[in-house]
């Protein structure tokens, strides 16, 4: 119990006590443990024997307990949590519990004693009182919205906030040995405008459209196999990619479909008919303009950095109230497909100049924001690439420099392209990022065994590693080997959280956001978002999660229990307001041809726009909070 009591000395709010205060709440406090499930206390109890709870570590869950014997959970408690609080205000009238969802322990206060200081000390109880008026605003949003029909309404959602799972219909499926003669009968027989071709897995083989067909007609060749006519590199798109990825494309083949995949399954298909009622786009054009793109000078008019009309599009995005997040993965997709368009110009180059094709299979892999897909205009590159095992082939070293000289080659082109070269040196061209799977595993281990302070903030930036092009299976072996390994670290869990509590969110108790200059400037990125961003990605580190865009990471800690729907949705607000902030601050910059730069004036906010960017900041506090606190436990216990 002692080693606790130096800690709350210091700890907001109890730091806020007198002497004589703090020695009348801590006296006949005592610690409690509480194992998974079991309950901190039950809605039968008695209201006068249930005192308060200051959570230490683990996680709890609020059940509000209704009239038809159903359940409700209001929010979560996680480590500096008062638990308790709630009962003080609604004697009686709504019925709670509380369960420990894991192993949990508690300081249990008497209630009458922490009464007693609260009305002795405004400043202590103003910081209660806030608490539970959170509490209740949480509880009424929360029943709210447990009441609300579901309907579903994702139809009436703007164009560019729906998915491709929503328009997808099942896939008309057929072999590639299957004559043509059967792949026209199925065609007539199920109304389809084409074929999916797959192997007995379900993997996409290609895809055989009218226009095959009619190839076939002209040479009277119907006992031809499909294989003979297929078209072996079809567009195809993810089931959860938004669906503008597949209207480019259908806009300027309207006789094509487009395969749906889940990892390497063909689960649905798009054809254009799916989108009668979408709308013309500049979007389209430049996605299509980006594919087409015969020269890098052409490729970098249409860049996010140099092109007006996309600049243009993105703010009107913002002005129709889209979520900030959503736009950044907008604009992430286009990067890809720029990235995808250079990597294509780069292996055209490496052959006009006689290296001829990869030698080897490979992945390209972007990392850090591009990674998670939450880029707006002021970036730089992290990339990296995955070559195939290739370290028993004879001709290991021309793999070596063809990789190195066409990487070369990538990185450069998109500095072109407005992408500049990483300060940090975390590009493929650099040895330590160009490696084979194998050496990917090696260094792995190697990181994770001898990882100092020094190295942390590059793994963390590679943690976000996703692939845009090549064998995507390389990425994947690589991301489960990753994950698995990366879970069993409590030493990688520590440093990087605490390298992630080197850099405080500058706001004080009360509200004063930190600024400096004359003119207050805020590092947007350094002061708050890798604040959200970084403690999401602990919390998915701990419990095993492969995703790697933070809204996806939230959503699945919330549907494992790990966050509470409210607070998943605070964060999610939270990082929707300052990605707002930095696009809107990043088009600006651009219309003054000024530097690209996280940094944001906090003069130049009106009123209610330093509330939106106060709250912002408070909710990633409150996530350093919770992080410290529980490396403070594992440190101390």
């Amino acid at each position: 119990m002692e080693k606790y009591l130096e800690i709350f000395k210091t700890q907001h709010p109890f730091n806020l006590l007198t002497e004589e205060q703090w020695n009348k709440i801590f006296t006949g406090a005592s610690l409690q443990s509480f194992h998974t499930n079991q309950f901190i206390f039950h809605e039968d109890e008695d209201e006068e024997d249930i005192d308060i709870y200051f959570v230490l570590t683990g996680l709890a869950k609020n059940i509000m307990h209704k009239d038809n014997g159903k359940q409700i959970s209001v929010r979560f408690y996680y480590p500096n949590d008062l638990i308790g609080i709630m009962i003080m205000l609604t004697s009686g009238e709504m019925k709670f519990s509380v369960q420990a969802l894991e192993e949990t322990k508690t300081l249990r206060f008497n209630k009458a004693n922490f009464l007693e200081v609260m009305s002795e000390n405004q400043d202590f109880s103003k910081v209660v009182m806030e608490g539970i008026s959170n509490l209740m605003k949480s509880l009424y949003h929360e029943i709210k919205h447990k009441a609300k029909d579901t309907d579903d309404d994702s139809h009436d959602r703007d164009l560019f906030k729906q998915r491709v799972l929503t328009y997808s219909e099942s896939p008309t499926l057929i072999s590639s040995e299957n004559t043509l003669f059967e792949a026209v009968e199925k065609m007539e027989t199920q109304k389809a405008g084409g074929l999916i071709v797959c192997d007995d897995e379900q993997r996409l083989l290609g895809v055989l459209n009218y226009q095959d067909i009619f190839k076939a007609y002209l040479k009277h060749d119907f006992q031809s196999h499909v294989k003979d006519y297929v078209k072996e590199e079809p567009c195809f798109v993810s089931e959860r990619d938004f669906i503008y990825d597949a209207i480019s494309y259908l806009k300027h083949n309207p006789a094509s479909i487009i395969p749906v995949l889940h990892r390497y399954k063909v689960v649905g298909q798009l054809r254009q008919t799916s989108f009668l009622k979408m709308h013309d786009s500049v979007y389209f054009d430049l996605r299509y303009q980006i594919q087409k793109a015969p020269t890098l000078e052409a490729l970098m008019s249409l860049a996010p950095r140099y092109n007006e009309s996309f600049q243009e599009f993105v703010s009107q995005l913002l002005k129709d109230q889209m979520f900030a997040y959503d736009v950044c993965e907008l604009i992430s997709s286009y990067n890809d497909e720029i990235h995808n368009q250079v990597i294509h110009l780069a292996e055209q180059a490496m052959l006009k100049e006689g290296y001829g094709t990869p030698p080897i299979n490979y992945c390209f892999i972007v990392m850090g924001s591009e990674g998670r897909k939450e880029q707006a205009f002021s970036t730089d590159q992290d990339n990296g690439i995955i070559i195939d095992n290739y370290e028993h082939l004879d001709n290991k070293e021309e793999i070596e420099e063809f990789f190195q000289i066409f990487t070369e080659k990538i990185n450069y082109m998109l500095e072109s392209c407005g992408f500049p070269l990483c300060s940090g040196e975390i590009m493929a061209k650099e040895t330590k990022w160009r490696k084979s799977l194998q050496s990917w595993f090696n260094a792995i281990h190697t990181w994770l065994d001898k990882m100092d302070a020094e190295e942390i903030r590059d793994f963390t930036i590679f943690m976000d590693f996703r692939p845009i092009v090549g064998d995507f299976s390389l990425a994947y072996q690589l991301r489960e080997y990753v994950t698995k390994r990366v879970q069993r670290s409590l030493n990688l869990q520590q440093l990087l959280m605490k390298d992630t509590l080197r850099f405080r969110v500058p706001i004080q108790p009360f509200g004063r956001i930190t600024a400096t200059g004359r003119t207050r400037v805020l590092n947007l990125k350094k002061s708050s978002i890798m604040q959200i961003v970084n403690a999401v990605r602990i919390y998915t580190i701990k419990y095993g999660v492969e995703e790697v865009n933070s809204i996806k990471r939230l959503d699945v800690l919330e549907e494992h229990e790990r966050f509470h729907p409210r607070d998943a949705e605070n964060a999610k607000l939270s990082l929707h307001r300052l990605l707002k902030f930095r696009l809107e601050q990043n088009l600006k910059e651009i219309r003054h041809d000024q530097p690209l730069s996280n940094d944001i004036s906090l003069v130049s906010l009106n009123k209610s726009e330093r509330k939106e960017l106060r709250d912002a900041l408070l909710i990633a506090k409150r996530l350093q909070q919770v992080l410290e606190l529980s490396y403070n436990r594992n440190r101390v216990v």
